[in-house]
């Protein structure tokens, strides 16, 4: 379901004495401290029971049956996370014929594309913000309120509001009587979506949102139960060479991964690019790529560019349950692209993901990889797991705050500021 290559596996001998067992014994220790710490909620989402979302579900089972359309109304960890899952797993049987509109930009362009042919009528409306006070959403949450009227007595059951339990906007809520689902404070944006951040909507369309949380249950058994120690030995060598590789690469090998890097991005990002406790500047630059596509465009500097780079290859061994296959067809002076005939375009995109790797670890690029065997909701789950637990494991290294986001704060506050006082 679910396979890891062995941590920059050609480096491992420079690098033998990070990972002699004293070193990943006490590394685990200070990642069992901080779980157990409930500084963040995040590492007990896997074995949540979701009663709310489940009473939800049938409290409201014949609306939600009527609905063609779902609008998410969040922006950063609010979106990316469900938008993620829905476009891995989109091609399921069991996805339902729903479409899925994300409102977080306040681009009045987008805005009116986005909401052209909605009606209140056939639409759940679902507002994402932990607190209520984030700009960008409560302006588009204001704003659908006003274009629906929501707040008539006959449609507020078109609203659904996920926030932190006692927030501005939880309260909000319960005063204009809002079916709300709430979360624990302790669990940030970024690494909210196997909380009802994600679940819900991916609930309503369809999915098997247990499924998704068995997988990411099975990466955190394998973690804190098992002590496998892929995830120690890969955070390890990174942030012990945050200088000498201080941009790390997802190299995505489909096109359906294309929400699952921008989720990436923000969770690498905007967790370790955090001053540390002694008051420098620490952090390490997601760059998250699409294969095939991107072999013609940076994998060039990969390739031939400055030796600053890790580079994690991202496939899945069956693509496609229908397999589509390249004809067997010579073209008139084209027939040097004869040798891939009859080939499948699932097992062309495999080739190029390992051929593509072989090439980047011939200039003695660090390299990784994660296989999933199939796209399903075990799989999608252990994936995310994977990726919120690796980045705890840098941040604990990097002696920072994983979970805070001081930088985006001052930009708020310059924000708040210029209307305050023009």
């Amino acid at each position: 379901m679910f396979y890891l290559s062995n941590t920059f596996q050609e480096f491992s001998q420079d690098y033998s004495n990070l990972f002699e067992k004293d070193n990943l014994d006490l590394f685990f220790q200070k990642v069992l401290v901080e779980r157990n710490s409930q500084l963040s909620g995040y590492y007990d989402l896997p074995f949540k029971d979701n009663q709310e979302i489940f009473d939800y579900l049938e409290h409201n089972a014949k609306f939600l049956d009527s609905i063609t359309n779902i609008i998410v109304v969040g922006i950063g960890g609010s979106s990316l996370g469900a938008k993620a899952i829905d476009a891995l797993l989109s091609h399921q049987n069991n996805r339902k014929k729903i479409k899925l509109h994300f409102l977080e930009h306040t681009d009045p362009i987008i805005i009116q594309k986005d909401l052209r042919r909605v009606k209140y009528e056939d639409t759940l409306f679902i507002v994402i913000s932990k607190s209520g006070l984030t700009i960008e959403t409560t302006s588009l949450f204001k704003y659908i309120l006003a274009r629906f009227c929501l707040l008539k007595s006959d449609r507020k059951h078109h609203l659904v509001a996920i926030t932190d339990s006692n927030s501005p906007l939880h309260k909000w809520c319960q005063k204009e009587q809002i079916q709300n689902i709430t979360i624990s404070p302790n669990i940030g944006g970024r690494f909210s979506v196997l909380s009802a951040v994600g679940l819900l909507p991916l609930a309503i369309l369809g999915y098997d949102i247990q499924g998704i949380l068995q997988g990411a249950k099975q990466i955190s058994n394998n973690f804190f139960i098992k002590r496998e120690d892929d995830i120690l030995k890969k955070a390890l060598f990174l942030a012990k060479n945050e200088t000498k590789y201080p941009i790390n690469v997802l190299f995505s090998y489909s096109t359906v991964f294309r929400h699952f890097n921008a989720w990436y991005v923000q969770l690498w990002g905007e967790s370790l690019g955090k001053l540390d406790t002694y008051q420098q500047k620490r952090g390490l630059t997601p760059i998250a790529l699409i294969g095939s596509i991107d072999q013609h465009s940076f994998l060039q500097l990969i390739m031939q560019g400055p030796a600053n780079k890790t580079v994690t290859f991202l496939n899945v061994e069956n693509l496609s349950q229908k397999p589509l296959y390249i004809p067997d067809i010579s073209l008139d002076g084209l027939e040097m692209t004869d040798f891939v005939n009859q080939t499948s375009f699932n097992q062309l995109l495999k080739l190029q993901c390992t051929s593509t790797k072989e090439s980047i670890m011939l200039q003695n690029v660090p390299v990784d990889s994660i296989i999933l065997d199939t796209l399903n909701e075990q799989s999608v789950g252990a994936l995310i797991f994977y990726y919120e637990l690796l980045t705890s494991c840098v941040g604990i290294l990097l002696q920072i705050d994983t979970y805070n986001q001081p930088g985006v704060e001052f930009g708020k506050k310059i924000l708040r500021e210029k209307f305050t006082h023009s």
